[in-house]
């Protein structure tokens, strides 16, 4: 007869309490990164620069909080949530690199695992789409032809990595998303080209034919 089930059964049960205890405070941590590199993104695309560095800065506090909390218990910490609070944060400092036309920062300076810094960097594109528009409608046309150019330069990067999702966490995806994005983007600003050019066109034509009939009164 077993007489130490209880004891083998108690031992295990410590375990998985304690992986628990981790677990429900990681989530916590997590949402509150996802929630505060929203709040950056948002106040980088404001021009709130102070803010959205001041934010930032709360959100890799907490991702420095998240990978001390779970230094025991890796298997949650690989899980899924804490790499998706890591792609969020990467995507609000890219964004703010590419708002404020800076150099990226590494995944290593960002304290992220590789494949989440990835993931962020391609979504980044997405927000670098935004600004696009908001810089269209001011009619910053060589800037978004610089930052349509960096655009480009990401999605490259980004084919190159040649993985299997299970290791890149479904970069791919993200990877047709950022093509589609840029296709978009382009079209857009080809079409606002296209109207400069015609509305050029009719600026001359008025004033060419302001000419030829203050030529015809005098004559």
């Amino acid at each position: 007869m077993v007489t130490n089930l209880k004891d083998l059964a108690d031992e295990v049960r410590v375990q998985l309490d304690e992986s628990n205890r981790a677990r429900e405070a990681a989530l916590k941590v997590s949402r509150d990164v996802i929630r505060l590199s929203s709040i950056s993104i948002k106040s980088s695309h404001r021009g709130q620069f102070d803010e959205a560095c001041s934010v930032k800065s709360e959100a890799r506090t907490k991702l420095t909080e998240l990978a001390e909390l779970l230094k025991n218990n890796q298997e949650i910490y690989f899980a899924g949530y804490v790499q998706d609070a890591q792609k969020e944060y990467t995507e609000s400092e890219l964004t703010y690199a590419l708002v404020r036309d800076l150099d990226f920062p590494s995944y290593t300076d960002l304290g992220v695992e590789p494949a989440a810094y990835l993931n962020g960097m391609a979504e980044a594109v997405g927000e670098c789409r935004r600004h696009v528009l908001d810089e269209l409608r001011k009619g910053h046309l060589d800037r978004v032809e610089q930052l349509l150019e960096t655009m480009d330069e990401v999605f490259y990067v980004l084919m190159a990595f040649d993985y299997p999702d299970a290791v890149t966490q479904n970069l791919r995806r993200h990877t047709d998303m950022v093509r589609g994005v840029i296709e978009r983007t382009r079209a857009d600003i080809t079409l606002v080209r296209q109207q400069a050019r015609l509305e050029e066109a009719i600026r001359s034509a008025t004033r060419l034919l302001g000419v030829e009939e203050s030529t015809g009164d005098n004559s």
